[in-house]
């Protein structure tokens, strides 16, 4: 089981995206793989809002659509108490500048048992989570 962050989708779509060659061969391990993936609204969201900016409006619809009636990604949608836990973690993590979004998908994860995160942001090794896959850079 693994959960996919933003950077993930974005860099499957955009070429010109510094972890293009990364994204694009972690997706061809996952089609491969009966491994169960998750993400959350808040990374669909932003996710669409990124493509949607350097790809327009169709191709954001087009791979909206995708994420949403996907039968492999399921979409996980915190309530109150995970956001009042992620609220609690920007404020354990000041010092690093970590957002609501990573923090919401750090409850997230750990709600699931869920250590690895296809992704790119550093923030996810500050929490504890293994970024996968990994390029050293």
């Amino acid at each position: 089981m693994i959960f996919i962050d933003t950077g993930a989708f974005v860099a499957r779509y955009r070429v010109s995206d510094d972890w293009h060659e990364q994204a694009v061969g972690g997706w061809r391990e996952l089609d491969k793989s009966p491994q169960r993936i998750f993400t959350s609204d808040l990374i669909v969201a932003e996710s669409l809002k990124l493509i949607h900016q350097y790809a327009g409006a169709g191709w954001a619809a087009r791979v909206g659509r995708q994420f949403i009636l996907s039968s492999e990604l399921q979409i996980l949608r915190p309530g109150q108490p995970e956001e009042l836990q992620a609220i609690n973690l920007i404020e354990k993590f000041a010092d690093q500048g970590i957002g609501f979004v990573d923090c919401v998908s750090f409850v997230l994860m750990r709600q699931r048992r869920l250590t690895s995160i296809f992704g790119f942001d550093r923030h996810f090794e500050i929490a504890g989570f293994k970024l996968w896959p990994m390029e050293t850079r």
